[in-house]
């Protein structure tokens, strides 16, 4: 699917069009993300900052569906695990930004030539417009590669 299609249909998800979450760009070759996570009276919590579980939602997808298409349909990729540091309160929109290098994409094909599941962390900063960290997401991704493929 074309990454442009596949950014206006992430758009229209229900979680992210609900909770005022927009997939800015997805770049042709799956490499690269940009995502906003706009604040509205209907995704504040109690003291009027972003709400934790949509910082959490807004990074949620991302590495897994980088890593997946990058990868092609060889590879089994899941999302493992997940943790979010809370650094300070977001009182305005705030934005992730998810880049996959091309060397990381060899390296986990490297891991799992031999069909092995391979375990990877990777790290975003979810910040404001001018740079301020709000919170810090690690999710880890596994791949492994389909036995038909080996």
């Amino acid at each position: 699917m074309r990454a442009s299609t596949f950014r206006h249909l992430l758009n229209l998800w229900p979680p992210f069009l609900i909770n005022a979450i927009r997939v800015q760009s997805l770049s042709d070759d799956y490499s690269e993300a940009k995502v906003v996570l706009r604040l509205r009276p209907w995704n504040r919590n109690y003291v009027k900052s972003q709400f934790g579980g949509n910082l959490f939602a807004m990074v949620d997808p991302f590495w897994m569906l980088l890593v997946m298409h990058q990868l092609g349909n060889d590879y089994y990729v899941w999302d493992k695990a997940g943790a979010i540091d809370f650094v300070a309160p977001g009182y305005e929109d705030v934005y992730a930004h998810f880049k996959l290098e091309p060397a990381v994409v060899d390296e986990l094909r490297a891991a799992a030539a031999g069909g092995d599941k391979v375990l990877r962390w990777f790290e975003t900063a979810v910040t404001t417009t001018s740079g301020k960290v709000i919170a810090v997401v690690r999710k880890q991704v596994y791949v492994r590669l389909k036995p038909r493929a080996r």
